[in-house]
């Protein structure tokens, strides 16, 4: 099992972002390319979990699986959340997730203590607070360009990663393997170590969140609370209204559950509520691996990983944001007609 669970990790997520890649040729929309290339590392990450576990660890494999892994596939996955939400005010939660993964990195070399640290994780917290802070006021004014500093933020992450992993002084030989098989972290420098905080944060909570966001937007909606996010509005009228609507959208949400069920019974519900919400679940077993090695099961940690790339593969093959119509990726054979649907919301 140790073999064979993160082999099928490794084709499911390397098929997703072969089917990603391929509609992105053809539409060239920007989300779907992120997605794609976070969908590449995780499956990269779990090949190598395979291919360790069936000839055993070597450096290449340690750097490759901790960049691909631990790194840079959820950064990637909660990039293509936040250009597919490019139109909304979305961008509020993005530049308060960057702000916390800022601080949550400061709190990791505090608990750790890596001693090649120094005052480099006060630029990464200056770096992530002043990527927040644009990202507050573009959304403040409305700019769809939003994403595109967010990217700008997971691209120079993505950048400085790979040259950390690759200069990394790691030793030679046999490489120490912790309870569950992997390789100790304790050689890598803590400087790429705290990259897994600065990346993780933001992309596993943007993931989880903006896909219950989408199907907030998209399911019939009784409105509970009321708010609003007009930049018109005076100062102190706007922070309070940024204040509560967390609150809102969740009442809210919660309160339009029983209509949004009626829907689908009917067949009336839009396809990206159910798709957005395996995609959220899917998020939420991935980010919550760590239980599976905590409890002391290997298999657990491996299971919940293919549980929820397949979860996550299974909402966008049923999104109509991603898939219009399947068909085998880079050819013409098609797997079923067209797929139309109302782009508008209810």
């Amino acid at each position: 099992m140790t073999v064979l669970l993160p082999s099928l990790t490794a084709l499911l997520a390397v098929l997703m972002a072969l089917a990603l890649l391929d509609q992105w040729r053809e539409r060239r929309r920007p989300y779907q390319l992120a997605w794609a290339v976070g969908a590449l590392f995780f499956g990269i990450a779990s090949a190598c979990e395979a291919i360790a576990a069936a000839s055993g660890w070597n450096t290449l494999l340690f750097r490759t699986w901790y960049v691909s892994g631990a790194v840079l596939n959820v950064g990637w996955l909660g990039l293509g959340t936040a250009l597919l939400l490019a139109r909304t005010r979305f961008g509020y939660a993005y530049a308060v997730l960057v702000a916390l993964s800022g601080v949550f990195t400061v709190l990791s070399q505090s608990r750790n203590h890596y001693p090649d640290v120094g005052p480099l994780v006060f630029l990464y917290l200056i770096g992530a607070l002043v990527l927040a802070i644009a990202i507050g006021v573009e959304t403040y004014f409305q700019n769809e360009r939003w994403p595109r500093i967010a990217a700008v933020g997971v691209v120079a992450v993505t950048l400085l990663g790979l040259v950390l992993v690759a200069i990394a002084p790691l030793p030679d030989g046999s490489m120490a393997l912790d309870s569950h098989g992997v390789p100790v972290l304790d050689p890598l420098p803590g400087m790429l170590r705290l990259l897994t905080p600065l990346m993780n944060v933001t992309g596993g909570l943007v993931l989880v969140l903006g896909a219950l966001f989408s199907a907030y937007v998209f399911m019939p909606k009784r409105r509970v609370l009321g708010y609003s996010l007009d930049p018109g509005q005076t100062g102190d009228v706007m922070l309070f209204n940024l204040l509560i609507a967390p609150v809102a959208i969740v009442v809210n949400f919660v309160a339009s559950l029983p209509g949004a069920l009626t829907a689908l019974v009917l067949g009336r519900l839009h396809s990206r509520v159910p798709a957005t919400l395996l995609i959220a679940l899917g998020a939420l077993l991935i980010s919550g691996t760590d239980f599976g090695v905590k409890s002391g099961s290997t298999e657990i940690f491996q299971a919940s990983k293919l549980v929820g790339i397949a979860l996550i593969f299974a909402g966008f093959l049923i999104s109509i944001e991603a898939f219009r119509e399947l068909r085998i990726p880079f050819t013409s054979i098609r797997l079923g007609g067209a797929r139309r649907e109302a782009e508008q919301a209810s």
